[in-house]
């Protein structure tokens, strides 16, 4: 019986895919539910799984096309498998046989020349000439053998100095986006500083409370998401975006953690994130990054963002100016805390501080507001204690 292969339902916005990687090959068993291929979207990659056991039987879809939802990759063949095993197995002891039938004609230079080169026999009876394996055929197969060494030298050469890979549609995906964003948005971004002093003492100090509440780590992007909540509140624009000639206000706040993976930048969701406490925010944001270190992020998990927060501080970036995630209307970067010399009541201490930028659509926000903006985030995390951690 022959079973197709079919490309799933992706969600509701996506029609096409591309074929990524193929797992098995054409004549491959597996068992149900084993991984057979990876196709890939322009927001997340998954595996296609075998419906029943059997063999590959055909692949439609090579590597790099692309396919429309509910489209055939391929078929399985659903024969039975020890049948075709020991057929294999068969096959391949007539072809050996029919070879070692040949070995017995073979002259004593060839002989000699195959030992001293430590030659597969088999691979140059392939040559053989009126039945007879004689010098010249070695030779022959010799000097073949050291020139296709130069060109697999050569080629690995040409490799080490040169690699040419296929953007994957994620990767298309993400290009696009950034550049729509430059090229529709007048982006401009604000910097400000934030003491991060009394932020590390209030983790010191609670840490081990809040694991034993939740069981998650207390870290500080939860104080960063409940500290934009806090701001976008105060300025909707900020949590808006323009739609054809509307501006759009929403209602609902779902905080997007932008966060770099080996397939490239995702930005996991968090939905609804001012009804979480610290606790859940935590639990959430530690359960998308698991699932986008797997490449195990959905559809849903990426869409309906209203504001994202960046973190190049987890790779020592100091100071860097975010783009927004089109169609939103801003994002927040974070950086890397580094003990600066601060004035703190006329006096200079050294304090832990971490540079902010705020970047913004100045199309919808005006100057005045993106400042205030971050100046009251600096502000609410500076002072936690305005920021209600439910412990």
């Amino acid at each position: 019986m022959t079973i197709e292969i079919k490309v799933p339902t992706l969600g509701e916005s996506i029609t096409e895919a591309t074929v990524a990687k193929w797992l098995k090959k054409e004549g491959d068993t597996f068992a149900t539910d084993e991984p057979l291929v990876e196709i890939e979207t322009d927001k997340i990659t998954l595996e296609v799984s075998a419906p029943s056991s059997g063999v590959l039987e055909k692949i439609y879809v090579n590597e790099g096309k692309d396919i429309k939802v509910g489209g055939i990759l391929g078929t399985i063949s659903e024969k039975d498998l020890e049948v075709q095993e020991i057929s294999k197995i068969e096959n391949n002891n007539i072809k050996n046989l029919s070879k070692s039938e040949n070995l017995k004609k073979i002259s004593p230079t060839a002989k000699k020349l195959i030992k001293e080169n430590e030659l597969n026999i088999l691979s140059v009876s392939e040559t053989f000439k009126e039945g007879i394996l004689n010098k010249s055929d070695v030779i022959k197969h010799i000097e073949n053998k050291k020139h296709n060494k130069e060109q697999e030298d050569d080629s690995i050469n040409a490799k080490k100095n040169e690699e040419v890979v296929p953007m994957s549609n994620i990767r298309k995906r993400i290009s696009s986006r950034l550049k729509l964003a430059q090229n529709t948005s007048a982006i401009l971004t604000t910097f400000n500083e934030v003491d991060m002093t009394n932020i590390i003492n209030v983790r010191e100090n609670k840490k081990e409370s809040f694991y034993e509440n939740y069981g998650v780590k207390l870290g500080y992007m939860s104080f960063f998401v409940k500290a934009v909540l806090n701001a976008l509140k105060e300025f909707p624009a900020v949590n808006a975006e323009i739609r054809e000639e509307n501006i759009i206000y929403k209602n609902y706040f779902n905080i997007g953690i932008a966060v770099g993976s080996e397939t490239g930048l995702v930005v996991p969701v968090l939905k609804n994130a001012d009804k979480m406490n610290f606790g859940e925010i935590e639990i959430n944001i530690s359960k998308l990054n698991v699932k986008a270190k797997e490449g195990k992020l959905s559809i849903e998990d990426l869409s309906d963002g209203t504001f994202t927060i960046s973190n190049g501080g987890v790779y020592g970036s100091m100071l860097s100016t975010p783009i927004v995630n089109y169609p939103q209307s801003g994002i927040l970067g974070m950086h890397n805390i580094q003990k600066r010399a601060l004035v703190i009541n006329d006096k200079v201490e050294i304090r832990s501080a971490m540079y902010l930028a705020f970047s913004y659509d100045h199309r919808i926000i005006d100057g005045r507001e993106a400042v205030s903006f971050l100046i009251l985030i600096k502000k609410l995390l500076e002072d936690p204690s305005e920021i209600i951690l439910n412990l």
